[in-house]
């Protein structure tokens, strides 16, 4: 044992020197690989977008390994985006697993190889009934290759861990490759942001996702009066349902204008001998319901108010939305 042992301190660990550069050395390997396949894509890569597009089933998403975690994440990005996707291990689908797949689906297999063993079962699956393989790999004449219908071949690269062994650049460009499949989908579906928003309702992005009428009060909480209402009662009204701002509607239910409290201040001197509409805000700032409620904070905040009506097309009023609702649900 030796003397830094034994004396009971730490054993000093050199660092390698040079890390940064590594890095740099490993991005621009990686980068200089994506872009080739950028300015180079596969040749089967609009058929194996429309055979996606034209699935009336699901895209099963299969690989071993690296390739099998590559594979998940995109069966995730097709399935947030508009396109059912589900990753089916090829290990477990030998037992069992491969009752999943129907000849209604779309198999897209990810071997960097192409002569995964584990593949073997799936790919005869697919072959036995019919299910159409999209494949990914570097070596176009492999087994993966040669039984799928369409070939995504990766371009000629290096791997960027030195000893030329480790999966970096081929699981990037695998990645890269799969989000240029699923985005080119989503855009050839025409996908909306309201469809994003179904798929992630949770979190940050669920909340700037979400729409007006997802976060108003309804119509039976809202604050209206009509334009000859005294302002004594219309007060009353404003107090009590407790937004701060009362809704004035004409004679034919469309909202005519709004009484803030601001309004109440500028107003103070002979209030009370006042109706709702000779001291109401006429033109209010209003919103509709399907607007997304980041477009509602915008306004409120450009605008300094604290609360928007929510209206129908004809100007009805169907809601009302607080910039404290927005915050609360998340929406900044």
């Amino acid at each position: 044992m030796n003397d830094i042992h034994h004396s009971g301190k730490a054993c000093a660990t050199e660092r390698p020197q040079g890390l940064g550069a590594i890095a740099a050395r490993v991005l621009q390997i990686e980068g200089e690989a994506l872009m080739a396949l950028a300015q180079a894509l596969p040749e089967d890569f609009d058929a194996a977008a429309d055979a996606i597009l034209a699935c009336k089933g699901r895209v099963i998403l299969s690989g071993m390994g690296k390739s099998g975690h590559v594979a998940r994440k995109i069966a995730a990005t097709l399935a947030s985006t508009g396109t059912p996707s589900f990753f089916v291990h090829p290990a477990e689908a030998s037992h069992g697993d491969l009752g999943m797949i129907t000849p209604q689906d779309v198999a897209l297999v990810i071997s960097n190889s192409g002569e995964t063993p584990e593949l073997g079962d799936l790919l005869d699956y697919c072959l036995r009934f019919s299910v159409p393989v999209i494949g990914i790999s570097r070596e176009a004449d492999s087994t993966l290759m040669r039984a799928a219908r369409w070939r995504l071949l990766l371009p000629p690269h290096e791997e960027a861990c030195a000893l030329g062994m480790a999966p970096t650049t081929s699981t990037t460009l695998t990645l890269g490759l799969g989000d240029a499949l699923a985005i080119a989908v989503m855009e050839a579906r025409a996908f909306r942001p309201e469809q994003y928003q179904s798929f992630h309702p949770g979190g940050k992005l669920g909340a700037r996702l979400a729409t007006v009428r997802q976060i108003m009060h309804g119509t039976e909480a809202l604050p209206l009066v009509d334009l000859d209402t005294p302002m004594a009662q219309a007060i009353l009204v404003m107090s009590a349902r407790g937004f701060g701002i009362t809704g004035v509607i004409d004679a034919r239910g469309r909202l005519a204008g709004v009484i803030s409290d601001g309004d109440l201040r500028r107003n103070i001197e002979g209030l009370m001998s006042r109706t709702a509409g000779q001291v109401a805000t006429r033109s209010p700032v209003i919103i509709a319901a399907d607007a997304h409620a980041a477009e509602a904070v915008a306004l409120m905040n450009s605008r300094k108010i604290g609360a928007l009506f929510v209206v129908t097309p004809d100007g009805r009023p169907e809601g009302i939305i607080r910039l404290h609702d927005c915050l609360r649900a998340g929406v900044a």
